[in-house]
This record gives structure tokens, C-alpha cells and sequence, in this order.
């Protein structure tokens, strides 16, 4: 493990020519003191040397100070982690597994700046310099391949043309840094954009009404890179005033899309003293992604005045559990135990015995009153029916923390166990809004749906 330092006469060197060194910044490689303008432009810098290298990075932690503004972070690389599959890597379907790499820097700010303030380069694996650009964390869009998908989608290009032709300009795929998936869910953000047909003014709009009416109710906007809304979130005084009482636990779900642009709808779903379901806030995305989810709890934690959660639930959207660990460090993590029991018949299908393998795991789940009996039946069962390498159930063990009731049943849930709640909620809005609503009408219908529900 090496960790790197650059002498004093370097140092200042280095801090010196700070605004003169964008080009040779590609070339270097991260060392303690290094000085940056901001958080952005450190973070720029480590994943260009990723990209370099050959590895894909993430944010590990993050720390904030009481004005809500970070001043530390942690980047490591994406191999970071416990879990290493026993399953051997020339028959997995998806090799990029965790295995416990050490490499990541950490950056600190002070004085305005921000300070690389520890470094590990080794890694415990290959590195793949030649793919690393297409790495999940390492792919991105230009500003010219989003005009050209666009332009391309708004006169009936076929998507696959689009990409096709993209990759002709460049001169291949080897000179790519994104692929056909990306410029798929690139498109559908465009077509998800709420400034059409003054969509958004109207919104904008209401809003700034509900806002003269009350100001307790609170909106938040966010914009893409042209200006356009891309995803709204809003909490009304009863919202927040439930919080402050029974915001202790919420229900999280992405699962609705009734309205004109099938925007996920996202509510924030907690239990008041009757037991009965109580909205503590909603938004609407144009993506389903960390970036996305990120920004909506950031608004949602701000506007209910920074009270931490003690436990959400959510399904095992990866995107959401990234966004958690940077939002909520401190927040419990239950994974809906429904959406994965709702997976055993897919998973076990081409197992002779399946039907015995799941009711066997019904069992294991509900019956076990203690981690070591879990542990043990588990791996009894797994044994029983030849399934070690399974990948899925691998993966599943590894987070067991989050799902089996054994390891939860201490800690205070509200009586929830699944996201069941929010789909309840969902139902519930099924009478006021269609796939024609706009975003201005699904905000109305939303208080006119509340109204009754009160």
C-alpha cells in the first residue's frame, strides 16, 4: 500500500500555478496537499486519473458541517467493499464486484480551499486502462452527443441510428465514452422535461401561489443543463408538522408514473399514532438515478429542518441506496421484504425443486428468532439443494442486515416491513390523476386528493 506525498518546495510549487494547470493536471497522479478551488474540481481531477488508470471511483463518505455544506470527503475506488462472490469470475455475468480495494483519496476543505489530505494508490485487482471510460461511474454524455440524440429523437430517428451515427463521427467504439443504454435513458429524461406546453410556468406558477397562501408550504426545482425543469419536489405545513412527530420512519417508492410525462412519483410515506399512512413530502424525477435521488432527499431533509431518519424502506434500487449512504449516513436501511419475496419464483425456476427451495426459505426467514440460526439454516439449505454459487442468494446473504426480520426485529420500524405503504398511497391518488395530467394539474390534484383523504 503506498501512500503519496509531495515535499514542501513541491507543494508550493504546485499551489502556486493553481489556476495554470488544468493540462498538466492530466498527467499527474493525486498526492497529500494537493490544493483545489472546490469539492467539484477535486473530484474532476481523481476521476480523470481513474479514467487514466484504468479503475472507476465513488463517494465512500461524506461529512457536513451545521450550515449543511460538506467539508469532507472520501473517494475510493468502485471495488471498495466486503463481499468477493465464490463464484469464479470466467462464468459470472457481472464481474465488477467488490473486493475490498483500499485505494481512494480523501479531500478536506479549509480556508475556502479544498486539500487532498490522504491517499491510497494500490490496488488489490487488475486495473483496465483501455475500458476504463466505459466503466459505470466513468461514462458520461457530451454536450454535442446530447444535441445530435435530440435533434436525432424530436425529427423520428430510431434511437440505435442515433447512437450508430455518434459513433461513426468519433470514429468508433473504442473512441466512446458512453454506450447505447445511456443515450436510452438520456432521451428518455429529454422526453421527461416539464417546460413543454408551458408545463412548467404553470407550475412555477402554482407554486408561487401556494407560497402566498402559506408560507410553511415549501418547493424545491431543479434544472438540467439547458434550463428546463427535470424534477420537482414540494411539502405542504401539514407534511411538516407530521414530521416533527412521526418522521422518525418513512416508506420510499418510485414505482407510480401516472402523468403526462410518466415521471416516477416519489413519496415519502411514514404511520401516525392511529396507525394510519401519512404523506411527509413527495417529488417527481425525470431519472431514476443517484444524482437525482441525491438532490430529492437533500430537499426533503432541508425542508423538514434537517431532522435525521432513524429508518427508511425502501426496494433494492442500487441508485437509492447510493443516494441513502450519502444523504443519511446515520439512517437505518431496510430493504421491502415483499419486492424480494416477489423475486423467488424468477430466480428459482430453473431449479428442479423450486417449489420446495422456496418454502423452505419462507420458513428460514420468518421462523428464525437469531442471526446464528438464520446463518446456519441458510447455509444448510443452500447446501441442501446444490445452490453455493447462486449469485443472486450470494448477493442477498451479504445484505441480509437489511431484509431478514431477525436482524431488525430490536429496532424501531413503525410497524413497517415493506414499501407497501407507499403503494397504498399510490392507489390512493388513482382516482384523481391519468396518464394525461400535467405536472400544474397533478400538484392540484395531489392537494385536492389530500383534502379528501383528511
Amino acid at each position: 500500500m503506498s501512500k503519496h506525498t509531495m515535499d514542501v518546495d513541491e507543494v508550493n510549487e504546485y499551489n502556486d500555478n493553481v489556476h495554470d494547470r488544468n493540462e498538466s493536471l492530466l498527467e499527474m497522479d493525486p498526492t497529500v496537499h494537493m490544493c483545489f478551488e472546490s469539492m467539484v474540481e477535486a473530484r474532476k481531477f481523481y476521476t480523470n486519473y481513474a479514467i487514466r488508470c484504468g479503475f472507476a471511483v465513488r463517494t465512500r463518505t461524506s461529512k457536513k458541517d451545521k450550515d449543511n455544506n460538506v467539508y469532507y470527503l472520501r473517494i475510493v475506488c468502485s471495488r471498495k467493499g466486503k463481499y468477493v462472490s465464490s463464484v469464479k469470475p470466467v462464468v459470472k455475468t457481472l464481474p465488477s464486484q467488490t473486493n475490498q480495494c483500499l485505494a481512494g483519496i480523501t479531500i478536506a476543505k479549509k480556508d475556502d480551499k479544498w486539500f487532498i489530505r490522504t491517499v491510497v494508490l494500490d490496488h488489490n485487482h487488475d486495473l483496465c486502462p483501455n475500458n476504463s471510460n466505459l466503466f459505470a461511474a466513468n461514462r458520461k454524455l457530451s454536450m454535442q452527443a446530447k444535441h445530435t440524440l435530440e435533434v436525432n429523437h424530436d425529427a423520428g430517428v430510431r434511437l440505435n441510428k442515433s447512437f450508430l451515427s455518434i459513433v461513426n463521427d468519433v470514429g468508433g467504439y473504442q473512441n466512446m465514452d458512453f454506450v447505447e443504454w445511456d443515450a436510452r435513458n438520456y432521451i428518455v429524461q429529454h422526453k421527461r422535461s416539464l417546460c413543454k406546453d408551458g408545463d412548467g410556468q404553470a407550475l412555477l406558477r402554482y407554486f408561487s401561489s401556494m407560497k402566498e397562501t402559506n408560507n410553511e408550504f415549501l418547493y424545491d426545482i431543479a434544472l438540467d443543463e439547458g434550463n428546463k425543469i427535470c424534477s420537482v419536489f414540494w411539502v405542504d405545513a401539514r407534511s411538516r408538522a407530521a414530521c416533527e412527530e412521526f418522521g422518525d420512519v418513512v416508506s420510499f417508492d418510485t414505482t407510480y408514473l401516472t402523468n403526462k410525462y410518466d415521471m416516477p412519483f416519489a413519496p415519502f410515506v411514514g404511520v401516525n399514532h392511529h396507525g394510519h399512512s401519512i404523506l411527509l413530502g413527495c417529488g417527481l424525477l425525470s431519472s431514476e438515478d443517484t444524482v437525482s435521488f441525491v438532490w430529492l432527499f437533500q430537499c426533503w431533509l432541508r425542508c423538514m429542518r434537517n431532522k435525521s431518519l432513524e429508518g427508511i424502506i425502501t426496494d433494492q434500487c442500487r441508485a437509492m441506496a447510493n443516494a441513502i449512504e450519502q444523504v443519511f449516513p446515520n439512517t437505518r436501511h431496510r430493504w421491502c421484504l415483499w419486492h424480494i419475496l416477489k423475486k423467488f419464483p424468477e430466480k428459482f425456476h430453473d431449479y428442479r425443486n423450486n417449489v420446495a427451495i422456496k418454502s423452505e426459505l419462507h420458513a428460514l426467514i420468518y421462523d428464525c428468532g437469531c442471526p446464528t440460526e438464520f446463518e446456519n439454516g441458510w447455509e444448510e439449505l443452500l447446501t441442501k439443494h446444490g445452490m453455493e454459487e447462486n449469485e443472486w442468494l450470494c448477493n442477498l446473504y451479504e445484505e441480509r442486515h437489511k431484509w431478514v426480520p431477525c436482524y431488525l426485529k430490536n429496532k424501531f420500524w413503525a410497524g413497517m416491513s415493506t414499501t407497501q405503504r407507499s403503494e397504498g398511497i399510490n392507489a390512493f391518488f388513482d382516482g384523481f390523476i391519468n396518464s394525461t395530467t400535467t405536472l400544474q394539474q397533478f400538484v392540484v390534484q395531489y392537494d385536492n386528493a389530500i383534502r379528501v383523504k383528511a
